[in-house]
């Protein structure tokens, strides 16, 4: 899942007109031609010199002009050293994270830039900015009646407010394992009955179960933005019958999803964690599952999800990741043997792109793996509707060059699925919406019938309007030979909710909402 992000906005380059995605890891800067006014001018080519050094320009059209001006701009100023009067950056912020950003000079007391160039950038973004922000281009309209699934609402506890934090099948078992916002670890059975609740140390953001041993648990820390690296990955033993030595890897920054393999080929599996983050994050592999095994890929923040798989058939495991925050993308680290692994840039994104999960799935049948992305993370300084939000499929030319073949537009979406979900042989789409403006509540889920050719059908229902679903899984539950889905709501508090009650007039609101697929 994907946790409330961070406010890091930063001024990137986007290369010419493609400023959705650039593939071109090396391409330099060109400044096009423009009719601006002399002092507009200096303000782009100023905005240029001070954020080209490290990522990509925001194009002025991204945002609306009060958007950059009275959220985004500000905050930017802050972290040149640019405050005004009675300005405060620390004061929405806890001591004990205060301490760490100043640590960090994430807001220099010192200016790097003058207040005469600090306001011909401001000048430039205002002018070429939209009065309003940019609508979403034509698109099929969400037809209401999906009838592949039958809706089911399931409470497992009584509790005012939803806060589902994971959502994870065990096949082996026939299991649901939900994670709670409330630090607590719930299991159901197959028929997503209570079985059994655990208090856990922090809210529970992923799990896995190896063959033969207990199940592995990662606690995030922190759901809110946070520097402080109080997240876990720790073996759960139920049983208390453990054989090996437990897994016990701490001082995580907000990890958020992790993997397995054998990484080094020593024949022991290996932990690869996401530590997402806030203003600092770790992309890490831990050698035997140990913490004194580990091998840090990146301290960047923003590790949202990884895959790993042998992507040059070269014999080892590569690492392909979705990298979200200040520095948006999609890398694969090839592994180089020994331990070593190289980067390689696949994708590139502004800073208010917003991607928020991704998946692989070959989608067009040639053998090589596709991207399925979703971008709609909106917790930021910039909460408006963003005509660029959405779902998103980058073909795979077989030599890892993607690039982006269909786009559905959605506002605040946070994650895609693919499978053959009605059984006709191609592959599906189910996607949620969690950071949406609950303008349309029950497209909190879109369903994508493929109709041939990558040509999708979206649907939903009206049940979906009954949460905000941050967290979807995906299997055959009820073996009957066709592929359920179940969506977990999370409220951040009685507010949130209150507004969906007065949006669609619904006063009962489940932990999760079961789709029983209905093909068979």
């Amino acid at each position: 899942m994907l946790f409330v992000r961070t406010g890091i906005i930063i001024f990137l380059f986007i290369r010419g007109w493609m400023f959705f995605a650039s593939n071109n890891a090396e391409s330099p800067v060109t400044i096009q031609k423009s009719l601006l006014p002399d002092s507009l001018t200096q303000g782009k080519q100023l905005a240029l010199k001070y954020c080209t050094s490290c990522h990509f320009f925001p194009e002025p059209s991204l945002l609306d002009k009060k958007t950059w001006t009275d959220k985004v701009l500000p905050n930017m100023g802050w972290r040149l050293g640019i405050r005004k009067k009675g300005d405060d950056p620390y004061a929405d912020i806890v001591p004990e994270e205060r301490a760490l950003i100043q640590k960090l000079n994430i807001y220099p007391d010192v200016a790097t830039i003058t207040q005469s160039d600090w306001k011909k950038i401001i000048a430039y973004f205002e002018h070429e900015a939209p009065e309003e922000p940019l609508p979403q281009q034509n698109h099929d309209s969400i037809s209401g009646m999906l009838a592949l699934f039958s809706p089911k609402q399931i409470v497992f506890d009584d509790k005012q407010l939803p806060r589902t934090t994971m959502l994870k099948f065990d096949s082996a078992s026939n299991e649901l394992y939900a994670g709670d916002g409330e630090s607590k670890l719930y299991i159901l059975n197959n028929n997503f009955g209570f079985k059994s609740a655990w208090n856990v140390e922090s809210p529970p953001v992923d799990i896995d179960f190896p063959n033969s041993e207990p199940p592995r648990l990662l606690m995030v820390g922190s759901v809110s933005p946070s520097d402080q690296k109080n997240g876990r990955l720790v073996t759960f033993d139920t049983t208390f019958t453990i054989q090996n030595p437990p897994v016990n890897i701490d001082h995580l920054p907000r990890p958020v999803q992790f993997a397995h393999a054998d990484l080094d080929m020593d024949g022991k599996q290996d932990a690869i964690v996401c530590g997402f983050g806030n203003n600092t994050g770790k992309l890490a592999w831990y050698s035997d599952c140990k913490i004194d095994g580990e091998n840090i890929l990146s301290n960047m923040p923003g590790a949202r999800k990884v895959e790993i798989g042998d992507f040059n058939k070269d014999g080892k495991p590569d690492i392909m990741v979705l990298m979200a925050q200040a520095r948006e993308e999609v890398v694969i680290w090839y592994n180089q043997g020994k331990g070593k692994f190289k980067e390689k840039k696949l994708l590139r994104f502004p800073p208010v792109f917003g991607v928020s999960y991704f998946e692989l799935a070959d989608f067009n049948k040639d053998g090589y793996p596709d991207i399925l992305l979703t971008n709609g993370d909106n917790w930021d300084y910039s909460r408006i509707n963003k005509n660029y939000h959405g779902v998103r499929i980058y073909l795979n030319d077989g030599k890892y060059n993607f690039k982006e073949h269909w786009f559905f537009p959605l506002y605040g979406a946070s994650k895609a699925i693919a499978r053959d979900f009605d059984n006709d042989g191609d592959i599906d789409i189910a996607a949620i919406s969690f950071y949406n403006t609950l303008e349309n509540p029950a497209n909190g889920f879109v369903y994508f019938s493929n109709e041939g050719n990558l040509d999708f059908k979206p649907a939903s229902l009206p049940d979906a309007a009954a949460g905000k679903w941050l967290t979807m899984e995906a299997a055959d539950f009820d073996h009957d030979g066709d592929i359920d889905i179940v969506l977990g709501s999370y409220f951040h508090n009685i507010e949130e909710m209150s507004s969906l009650v007065n949006i669609v007039n619904i006063s009962s609101f489940p932990q999760l909402l079961v789709l029983n697929n209905e093909t068979q």
